[in-house]
């Protein structure tokens, strides 16, 4: 396991030499967040990233992400070109000595929540989720007044995708998730690199749009339509996790996709279900992220099956609460702050270093 952190770049509040002084962190985890989704990344940019990484005594251990054009989702009539841009950026990340990219094939947004700022009992604050509230987030949407969590779109930009991807249902989705795949696999093998496609987040319908990689299942199709130890999966208990039916299993789950060769990337976080009279088909789907003991997963477990189970990548903790000072910061982004994330990094080094037998 390599104990990893996400920097997002020179912009980014927390900085590398932080990240540095927290136990056990000797990965990187980024991007080039300047280039735009369709255009090819170079392998000297790559490199250049690396190199910023490595001055500062880490290790670029995965890139996060290379954004998928909407238009390869879409099956539009230019997406072998983007497809072609997509597959030169794995080559580049691979030119440039990184083993991992992580992805994903959600339509439009990347994540949701309609809370960045919602209040714990600790004091603290949290991302959150209240479907609820989601016909607020809907009708800002419509209006143009966008949330927080979505600056990649404009409002007209978002009408027309929303109007396209009325013409693409789920099964049309994985077609071209399929086709995608064929075309991304090799481009990873002949890279060295191993593919990591994230799930949705959270893992349900939203907006109308088509969503696929909801579950362990998905995973297991996912890895199926190319049958590829390159073409594997980012293991995110926070996104699965947010589904109460899913949370009890995701050890076996995350032990399952190990053991086939398939898990490449873990994130791990944690959430807390909310009950609720009328959540949708009844199955409660509001939740806060916690701190990374507490909440409904069971992380202990999940970690001592990727350890059981031999995992050896990288392994990051994902969002985290805003704490102390941090409370107060307009620039730190929601959910990627130093503090709660340092935390939860210690705290899974320890789960990671009890699931490991004492030395004789």
């Amino acid at each position: 396991m390599n104990l990893s952190f996400r920097w997002y770049g020179e912009s980014d509040p927390v900085t590398l030499d932080a990240i540095r002084q927290i136990p056990g962190v000797g990965g990187i985890v980024s991007a080039l967040y300047d280039v735009a989704p369709g255009v090819a990344w170079t392998a000297d940019a790559v490199t250049s990233l690396r190199e910023r990484v490595e001055d500062a005594g880490l290790a670029l251990t995965c890139i996060e992400s290379i954004p998928v054009p909407e238009g390869v989702k879409l099956g539009t009539d230019d997406r072998d070109r983007l497809a072609d841009a997509w597959c030169a950026s794995v080559e580049a990340v691979g030119g440039a000595g990184v083993p991992v990219v992580c992805y994903n094939f959600m339509p439009v947004f990347d994540w949701t929540r309609t809370d960045l700022h919602r209040p714990l009992p600790d004091g603290s604050e949290a991302l959150a989720y209240f479907e609820g509230e989601l016909a607020e987030v809907e009708t800002a949407l419509a209006s143009g007044g966008l949330p927080g969590w979505m600056d990649a779109h404009s409002p007209d930009d978002l009408r027309r995708l929303f109007a396209a991807y009325a013409e693409v249902d789920t099964e049309r989705m994985w077609d071209h998730l399929g086709w995608f795949l064929e075309r991304a696999v090799p481009a990873a093998e002949a890279a060295g690199v191993k593919l990591a496609i994230h799930p949705d987040d959270p893992p349900w319908p939203l907006f109308g749009l088509p969503r696929v990689v909801t579950s362990a299942a998905a995973f297991g199709r996912v890895c199926d339509l190319v049958d590829s130890p390159a073409n594997g999966v980012t293991f995110c208990t926070g996104s699965l996790g947010a589904d109460p039916q899913q949370a009890p299993g995701l050890a076996a789950d995350a032990a399952r996709l190990a053991g086939r060769g398939r898990l490449h990337f873990a994130h791990l976080r944690n959430v807390a279900h909310v009950p609720t009279p009328g959540g949708a088909d009844g199955a409660g789907r509001d939740f806060t992220e916690t701190p990374h003991p507490d909440g409904d997963v069971d992380l202990a477990a999940v970690v001592a099956a990727l350890k059981s189970a031999g995992f050896d990548g990288p392994l990051r903790p994902d969002h985290g609460r805003q704490i102390w000072t941090e409370r107060d910061n307009s620039d730190v982004r929601p959910g990627y702050g130093l503090y709660d994330r340092a935390l939860g990094a210690t705290y899974l080094r320890g789960l990671w270093d009890a699931a490991t037998p004492p030395r004789s």
